[in-house]
């Protein structure tokens, strides 16, 4: 089964490079990507996530607004009944947010310039593991 990952850019950021990149290279470390493109509310993130039944959600948040974005798709995933699906975080994030971010559910959080093999890693065995849970 090839593994699904969803790359969401929720908010008004309209700065999708990194986005790409990072789906770019989980295309081609063989998973198969979803990416939703720019200015997702954080309900259509979680919608797309339950709807193409992905393994993991990536959001890639570079505007400052990481907190905020972060606790609402994580709400809109609790209202789906969808809080099993991992969620991973990408962008320019403070070192002091990351435990808030953990607090709220978020998995991993990848800052600007994590290198790209260890983000594949990361998501293998994010995916292993959601996998092989009963």
């Amino acid at each position: 089964m090839t593994a699904r990952v969803l790359i969401a850019k929720p908010g008004l950021d309209g700065h999708d490079r990194g986005a790409k990149v990072v789906a770019r290279a989980l295309r081609d470390a063989g998973f198969e990507v979803i990416y939703t493109g720019i200015r997702q509310t954080p309900a259509e993130v979680a919608s797309v996530a339950v709807q193409e039944d992905v393994d993991v959600i990536g959001l890639s948040i570079l505007s400052g607004a990481h907190m905020a974005l972060a606790r609402k798709v994580m709400e809109e995933l609790r209202a789906r009944g969808a809080l099993d699906i991992p969620v991973v975080l990408g962008g320019t994030i403070p070192s002091a947010d990351v435990p808030r971010l953990t607090e709220l559910g978020v998995t991993q959080v990848f800052t600007t310039g994590s290198d790209l093999t260890s983000l594949v890693a990361a998501m293998r065995e994010l995916i292993d593991g959601r996998q092989s849970t009963p």
